[in-house]
């Protein structure tokens, strides 16, 4: 469990929570393990399975907490919210922002700025923690140029620009992404990024986890009020979770790329576990699928320090806390949208 600003989190899974007058109860085991004051919360956000009490879900309607279910793998279930929460004029709020092309891309530039930054930060790790093993003048002049994109990011007036800039910073990022293959290199070689399919090894990886990326970007938005489906940076498709999308972005290297290299480099997964189709696209099996969640689960309860919160929170809640922080933008109690810059 664990409480950020207003929001309460309930992470351990064989909890009931319950309420007792003012004070919400936690209860594991038929045992009480804490009490906390209800008042001066605005969400409660539940991973656990047993649920809550209706006298709780109703206080929490009353005073307009926010009360949201999501499975323990973090994928959103339901949300209950009292009748005057404001998610509607949250959600208008972020509609005409979507509509506004300089309004837009302010937002995007955040996005886009912490995407860059925490590439660049992956490569400067090989080179601090691996030297012998890759090609130190070759990362280093790509961690150059993704320091000149930081610069030219700052720059741009337009989500056109800033993707623009954002495509030319991924040809380089993942023009080095191989040499940060430390093991196995010919049965995961990166030559560049395919999608739709994959067509090798590592890009299936790399999908997978962005999926596993993306829904826990769905559930953290839909916590808070926000649409998914409308963004700033991606466009509006049918079907496709642009707001989601567009907060991975700054999310991607340090949640998934340094996962997929973790598990190839230390050997947690083989090439054993994927198969090539006739239509050239790679899959991953079953069991394989179930080691990468597995790894991802453990990830998710490493603590780390917040850079805007400045404290410190388990990895699967930076998603919630981001999602958070661009609401807050939203309304109006921040100037800007702090992305998440890995340190």
């Amino acid at each position: 469990m664990k409480r950020l600003n207003n929001t309460l989190y309930v992470t351990t899974p064989d909890t009931y929570l319950s309420l007792d007058g003012e004070t919400i109860v936690v209860k594991k085991d038929a045992h009480v393990s804490t009490r906390l004051p209800l008042h001066n919360l605005e969400n409660i956000v539940c991973f656990n399975y047993q649920g809550v009490s209706p006298a709780l879900m109703g206080a929490c309607v009353d005073r307009n907490i926010g009360l949201t279910f999501l499975d323990a793998n973090g994928r959103f279930q339901a949300r209950v919210g009292g009748r005057t929460r404001g998610n509607v004029l949250l959600r208008k709020k972020q509609y005409r922002i979507s509509e506004d092309r300089e309004l837009r891309a302010a937002i995007a530039t955040s996005f886009i700025q912490g995407k860059v930054y925490n590439c660049r930060k992956v490569l400067e790790r090989a080179l601090r923690d691996h030297t012998l093993l890759i090609d130190v003048e070759v990362v280093r002049n790509a961690s150059a140029a993704l320091k000149e994109a930081l610069t030219s990011i700052s720059r741009c007036s337009s989500v056109e620009a800033l993707l623009a800039v954002e495509g030319n910073a991924a040809s380089v990022y993942f023009g080095v992404f191989d040499q940060l293959i430390l093991h196995q290199k010919d049965d995961f070689r990166f030559e560049e990024r395919s999608r739709r399919p994959p067509r090798n090894n590592m890009n299936a990886l790399l999908s997978f986890l962005y999926t596993l990326l993306t829904n826990e970007a769905v559930s953290a938005l839909e916590t808070v009020g926000l649409d998914p489906y409308v963004g700033f940076l991606h466009t509006d498709r049918p079907g496709r979770p642009s707001l989601a999308l567009d907060l991975i972005e700054e999310l991607r290297p340090i949640f998934a790329d340094r996962m997929a290299l973790s598990l190839v480099n230390r050997k947690q997964i083989t090439a054993k576990g994927f198969t090539s189709k006739e239509s050239g696209g790679v899959v991953m099996d079953a069991d394989t699928r179930k080691a990468v969640i597995g790894a991802w689960q453990e990830r998710k309860k490493e603590e780390i320090l917040h850079p805007f919160l400045k404290e410190r929170i388990p990895f699967g809640l930076i998603p919630h806390v981001q999602a958070t922080l661009l609401a807050r933008h939203l309304r109006g109690d921040l100037d800007a949208y702090p992305p998440f810059f890995w340190n």
